[in-house]
């Protein structure tokens, strides 16, 4: 620790922190717009001037380490006048017209920058240009007018998503931020994640939804979990007035540390399908809006009359935790039906829990240890499309000099990054994985016994999946010769065999395992034994516990073979058209509950929206459906989840 002075205030502060972030800490406020705690210091808008003793001149706050002893004085006439005149450039160089600007009136750095510093004016005339505006994103809009070219953007894409896609063109005056070779957004490598507008300090990127419907000041903040797919981050839901404005990522989720992607920011916001508000029964062919006594009634005769082998019950994995417990209690333990499973029906989470109870104890690592690893070796799973705040925790780390190697049998879309990339012809993944460990064993970097020839091993493995060996002892190389590295896969397409030799792999090499599990509350589904494969067999009435997932054709198309199908659902489908009984439920950003992320973290969703009068939650509709069928259910959530082994430790 290191002791320096700012404006007469001793501080202790761990040595490499800046004077900008010593200050930070002991409350002091010195104005800056470039800077952002999560992006490294760039030192670009001079805003944050301060003055220390024995330095001829000013220095910027963001760049320069605190030593010890220092003294630093963040006011005095000098320092205002720098700013002021900072300040005044930046004005003057674009049409900062700020009551014309989405953000003006609290959230724009700029402006509270200038009335911090008292200005009302700039006395230099501006450049009264004109300048372009971007507008071919589907999510957000980048203008050009409002821009101050302070790079956080850039540096948000590089730095915390490792997209790349945002730089600058030009100099000087003419400087602007592009995407590519100077493409439109909406035709550029941009992977929507939004990190970009939520770090913009003035209006250049708005979000296309929330954008004059209220300031920062105006709304209220919840921060609840994403429930777009297993990782389980952290999000900051702005609402005002019962309404969704904007989701940012949660700077404080332990998760995702406030990346989010397109999937968790955009897609609720743009979500335009019809919620459902009133219980539907299904009467002289077509759907009827009737009282919530009716519909539970008429539900519970047609559950009656069907018996436990005659019903399937399916609930969505977006479900808390609370839900699945009491779904699983009806449905498995009361009525004692044939088939009791999730959305997912375990296409992820089946084989991991079945070698969880082989083995015993759990056997995979947690995202924590991805921010460390020196190589990464990625198996069938699609970081791009699904799970991306994943992927992006490998992209960023590229600079960082680390390896990866991709494994999969059809195109990867991480393939063009990877420093190997391993295809196998169809159905020999058995034979790359005894390649590659014979390889690490060739190489002398076992990490235990390897029975065999390593050479004979590792060119019979070629031979048979079609990847050349050299690519092999490259791929088993920088696997090995790297620190704590780690194997992420995709469980969906891998069998039994896959499985033994990528946990033999693991030992061999010392890597850490982590799988992707689907839907966001997966693992806690697959603990609660709902990871069936959902096979009918002559039953006739179906329950589905929707929610607010969108029903997969799938599942619609096995649903086709049921006489009789009660759902609750929060929006209207293909699958509430087909339904005799509609429940409408609250959708995601309505309940509150707990989920387990793929790492086996447990965490707790917050309610945001309060939902409509008519609108239950979906343990509320269960609980009344088991009065009805004579009998009760309890949210005893906490014993359950443990009572089966999970392939990843879990902390209650």
């Amino acid at each position: 620790m290191i002791t320096l002075t700012i404006d007469g205030q001793q501080i202790q502060v761990p040595e490499g922190t800046t004077v900008l972030n010593a200050a930070r800490k002991a409350g002091i406020h010195i104005p800056t717009l470039c800077d952002h705690p999560h992006l490294k210091p760039y030192g670009g808008c001079r805003l944050c001037m301060v003055e220390i003793e024995g330095f001829r001149t000013l220095q910027a706050s963001c760049t320069i380490p605190a030593t010890n002893n220092m003294v630093v004085r963040t006011t005095s006439e000098q320092i205002r006048k720098a700013r002021k005149f900072v300040l005044t450039l930046i004005f003057s160089e674009r049409n900062h017209f700020c009551p014309y600007c989405q953000v003006s009136g609290s959230d724009c750095e700029l402006q509270n920058a200038a009335y911090g510093e008292g200005m009302t004016h700039w006395p230099l005339q501006p450049n009264w240009q004109p300048y372009p505006v971007d507008a071919s994103h589907p999510y957000f809009i980048l203008e050009h007018n409002r821009c101050i070219l302070c790079r956080r953007c850039i540096r948000a894409c590089a730095e915390l998503v490792g997209a790349n896609t945002l730089g600058v063109e030009e100099r000087g005056a003419k400087t602007f931020v592009i995407a590519d070779l100077n493409v439109p957004l909406g035709e550029s490598s941009c992977v929507s994640c939004g990190m970009c507008v939520q770090v913009c300090p003035t209006g250049a990127l708005i979000d296309r939804r929330s954008a004059y419907r209220g300031q920062n000041t105006t709304v209220d903040h919840q921060q609840t979990l994403c429930l777009g797919c297993s990782v389980g981050c952290g999000v900051d839901i702005l609402t005002r007035d019962q309404q969704l404005i904007r989701i940012d990522g949660n700077w404080d989720a332990p998760v995702n540390q406030g990346v989010t992607c397109k999937v968790g920011r955009f897609y609720p916001a743009f979500d335009d399908r019809e919620r459902l508000k009133t219980p539907l029964l299904r009467k002289n062919g077509s759907l009827q809006p009737v009282t919530w006594e009716e519909a539970l009634e008429a539900a519970a005769e047609k559950i009656k009359t069907a018996s436990g082998n005659g019903i399937a019950a399916v609930a969505s994995t977006r479900l808390p935790l609370e839900s699945l417990v009491i779904f699983r209690q009806l449905f498995a333990e009361h009525l004692r039906s044939a088939v009791v499973t999730s959305t997912d029906e375990g296409s992820r989470t089946a084989i991991l829990s079945k070698w969880a109870e082989k083995l015993g104890k759990p056997f995979e690592g947690k995202i924590d240890q991805v921010h460390e690893a020196g190589a990464f070796l990625v198996m069938g799973a699609d970081l791009v499309n699904e799970h991306e705040v994943l992927g992006f925790f490998i992209r960023r780390r590229f600079p960082e000099g680390i390896k990866l190697i991709v494994v999969d049998e059809d195109q990867n879309h991480l393939g063009d990054l990877a420093h190997c990339a391993l295809i196998p012809q169809k159905k020999t993944q058995p034979a790359l994985l005894k390649g590659l460990i014979a390889a690490v064993a060739k190489l002398g970097q076992n990490q235990v016994p390897f029975s065999g020839q390593p050479d004979e091993e590792v060119q019979k493995a070629s031979s048979t999946c079609g990847v050349a060996s050299d690519l092999l002892l490259e791929a088993a190389f920088q696997l090995t010769n790297s620190e704590k590295p780690i194997i992420i896969y995709d469980p969906a397409a891998i069998n039994d065999d896959v499985m033994d030799l990528l946990i033999t792999l693991s030992q061999t090499t010392g890597a850490a395992m982590i799988s992707i599990k689907g839907g966001a509350n997966a693992l806690g589904a697959a603990q609660l034994d709902l990871d069936k494969t959902l096979k009918l067999n002559g039953q006739q009435v179906a329950f589905i516990a929707i929610g607010d997932e969108e029903p997969k054709e799938r599942l619609i198309q096995q649903l086709e073979k049921c006489s009789s199908i009660i759902v609750q659902a929060s929006y209207h489908s293909r699958l509430t058209a087909m339904a005799d009984v509609v429940f409408p439920v609250v959708n995601w950003l309505e309940q509150d509950g707990h989920f387990i992320n793929l790492d086996g973290r447990l965490q707790t969703a917050a309610k945001v929206l309060q939902p409509a009068e008519t609108v239950w939650t979906n343990e509320a509709v269960l609980s009344a459906l088991a009065d009805k069928l004579g009998t009760s259910v309890e949210s005893d959530w906490k014993n359950v989840i443990s009572m089966r082994p999970s392939p990843v430790s879990i902390a209650i």
